[in-house]
């Protein structure tokens, strides 16, 4: 049965569409015709058999198997479609109109597959979760329409709605898989109301839940069953975090049973968000990276108790193949793209990709290989798909231009070879592999790691622990090292009584009409510059003749009005003004007033006794410059009570401590 499911993916891009086929060759579907025109979306139905794609004006249905043309539909401006399970029926759905009459629009609309009847048709606005939820052997479906669970049957849609349920407040809703379907209900926290999830029985809906939880922090959540539908994980999140420590909300995690006989909150041991998590396909094991990055990764048992710490790395991403043999960690988005595989018996690692600027990645159905994709419109460049052997090596690259989707073809688990005690090993790459290869495009250079970002002034030494990552034995918790406070700490040159931040004392920070400390200076002193010995002497000059004139106005010769101009035509100063000029009037009578001169202000500075002021400044200078040698041995002093390995030359310059200080006693510092 393996032969007659052959391995195949699916891509959709700005200028293409296609089929092609999987190890070894990797080459199109022969038969399938593309598009001339770039088509909206595409799916495979479940179980494989079916590959469909909607253009603007039509939606074709293929046999995936020899790409052979079953169903041809006339429906424009469909936005998105699913076939169900077995893929007897295809759901489609278009943006919501206004119509002429009046009516209602039903743009969500259920097909026959085999016959391309249109069987119901529904009003759904929201495309968020717009798709009916069927169970694995089609007998029942429902769909969330304001808070009330609708039941069908599609054996018979002309009967309607078969069984319903008001559940108020009710957000999201998920089927369970299996031959016993439940149906999981969120209901997210308003006006102080708690949040609350129940789980009823999907063939008595209208009992009491089976196993309901309420809690709070839950604005909106996402369900994931197992694939026995006998447990829900269930990740809640909030809009904003109270706690400002995180940008995205706070998260929360529960496993609920939908028997009722188990129920609890899942205990993270890091703080931080949960990234991501997944169920594997034994049922009974679920894995989840949570934490401030690098994240932590840990596997449960379906008791949650801890099966196997995978310590803490740079990763969002978990997934298991759907053997359940192996697992993928890996980090998207803004992190590097490395991938590190796993084995489940052995919880050894098996190899580690790096594939950087990945979007999508995904399992193929026998477990073996793994597709990843950089689309569009997340990254508009370098857009492809990659498929890597479990092993490690690159066997087949596809470039691109603005690629939006790629997918392999689903296939049962049933029709796959199962795995062997021993990992299978590598197939030879394909032709576009070698031919990349040789013309260099796969040739990556060899990169030196970067490792955390260290300040200036914290380079040129061993690292200091706090600018470790947690798997590099630096601190626990948040990656972010706190903040240091920028004002001078006493003792330290630079620091006055009352002084501000950039050492200006009493003050602002701006420095107007403050005295700054000067490290290494006698205390008293202030840096003096031209423009400031100017300021001085105008307000000298301007004081006298305030005080001179008692309110007139002295010299109106034209010097002080309008730079040189005549009377009554430049600007006066007043008594009040403040240096300012304001626009004269009338010609006021000349008034001669002889001004005293104003004496030359000169910056005290506190003379020292037996030096004159060029061998002040040299002393200044060497005192400033033997204290910041006491600081940086006072630095390393506290690197060596850390516990960090210090160098020759360090241990050496803390050697020189006592010279220092004795130096400084004769300069009487």
């Amino acid at each position: 049965m393996a032969s007659q499911i052959s391995q195949q993916y699916a891509y959709r891009a700005q200028k293409s569409l296609g089929l092609v086929n999987g190890t070894p060759n990797y080459t199109p579907v022969t038969g399938f015709a593309a598009p001339d025109v770039a088509a909206r979306s595409m799916a495979y139905s479940a179980d494989g058999r079916l590959f469909a794609y909607a253009l603007p004006t039509v939606v074709r249905i293929y046999q995936a198997e020899g790409a052979q043309l079953l169903q041809e539909l006339p429906l424009p401006n469909i936005v998105d479609f699913s076939f169900s399970p077995r893929g007897t029926y295809l759901s489609t759905w278009e943006r919501p109109a206004k119509l002429e009459d009046g009516a209602q629009h039903k743009n969500l609309r259920v097909f026959s597959v085999s016959t391309g009847a249109e069987l119901i048709a529904f009003t759904q606005k929201a495309l968020e979760s717009w798709d009916l939820q069927y169970t694995i052997s089609e007998s029942h479906a429902i769909r969330l329409v304001a808070g009330e669970i609708q039941v069908f049957r599609p054996a018979d849609w002309d009967r309607g709605i078969v069984d319903k349920l008001r559940v108020e407040g009710a957000t999201a809703v998920t089927l369970s898989p299996g031959l016993n379907p439940s149906v999981a209900v969120f209901v997210a926290e308003k006006k102080g109301a708690p949040a609350s999830i129940k789980i009823y029985g999907l063939s008595t809906l209208n009992s009491p839940p089976t196993c309901q939880k309420t809690f709070f922090k839950a604005d909106r959540a996402q369900m994931k069953w197992n694939t026995l539908g006998t447990q829900v994980l269930l990740l809640t999140q909030t809009e904003v975090d109270n706690s400002n420590k995180s940008y995205y909300g706070e998260t929360g995690m529960y496993l609920l049973s939908a028997g009722g006989n188990f129920d609890c909150r899942v205990t993270l041991d890091k703080e931080g968000p949960i990234h991501d998590f997944a169920w594997s396909p034994n049922s009974k094991e679920f894995g989840v990276v949570y934490g401030y990055m690098p994240a932590k990764t840990m596997l449960f048992d379906q008791r949650v108790r801890t099966l196997h710490d995978f310590g803490s790395s740079p990763c969002n991403f978990i997934s298991f193949n759907p053997q359940g043999r192996l697992i993928a960690l890996a980090g998207f988005g803004n992190l590097a793209g490395k991938i590190e595989i796993f084995d489940r018996r052995t919880l050894a690692k098996v190899t580690a990709i790096d594939a950087p600027n990945t979007s999508y990645c995904d399992w193929s159905p026998d477990g073996r290989f793994l597709l990843t994709a950089t689309l569009s419109p997340r990254l508009r460049v370098d857009n492809g798909v990659k498929i890597w052997h479990c092993a490690g090596p690159l066997v087949h690259v596809q470039l691109t231009e603005e690629l939006y989707d790629a997918r392999w073809r689903p296939t049962p688990v049933d029709n796959v070879p199962p795995f062997g005690t021993a990992l299978p090993t590598a197939p030879a790459p394909s032709a576009s592999v070698t031919q990349l290869e040789k013309n260099g495009a796969l040739k990556t250079a060899t990169l030196k790691p970067a490792g955390a970002y260290r300040p200036p002034g914290a380079r040129g030494g061993a690292t200091p622990s706090i600018f470790k990552r947690e798997d590099e034995g630096g601190p626990g918790g948040a990656a972010t090292p706190p903040r240091y406070n920028r004002s001078p700490v006493p003792g330290a040159p630079g620091y006055a009584p009352g002084a501000g931040q950039n050492g200006y004392a009493n003050g602002n920070g701006n420095g107007q009409g403050q005295r700054r400390a000067v490290p290494g200076a006698p205390p008293g002193t202030a840096p003096q510059n031209a423009d400031a010995q100017k300021n001085r002497k105008r307000k000298g000059k301007n004081a006298a003749g305030e005080d001179g004139a008692d309110g007139a106005v002295g010299d109106y010769d034209g010097r002080q009005q309008g730079r040189g101009g005549p009377p009554g035509q430049g600007q006066q100063r007043g008594p009040n003004t403040n240096g300012r000029r304001t626009n004269g009037g009338q010609t006021p009578p000349a008034v001669e007033v002889t001004a005293p001169v104003p004496e030359e202000v000169v910056p005290e500075t506190p003379a020292t006794p037996g030096l004159d002021g060029a061998a002040l400044d040299a002393v200044a200078k060497k005192v400033r410059n033997l204290n910041k040698k006491l600081k940086a041995i006072e630095e390393l002093k506290e690197k060596a009570k850390r516990g960090e390995r210090l160098e020759a030359t360090q241990l050496k310059k803390m050697e020189g401590e006592t010279d220092i200080r004795k130096e400084l006693a004769t300069l009487g510092a």
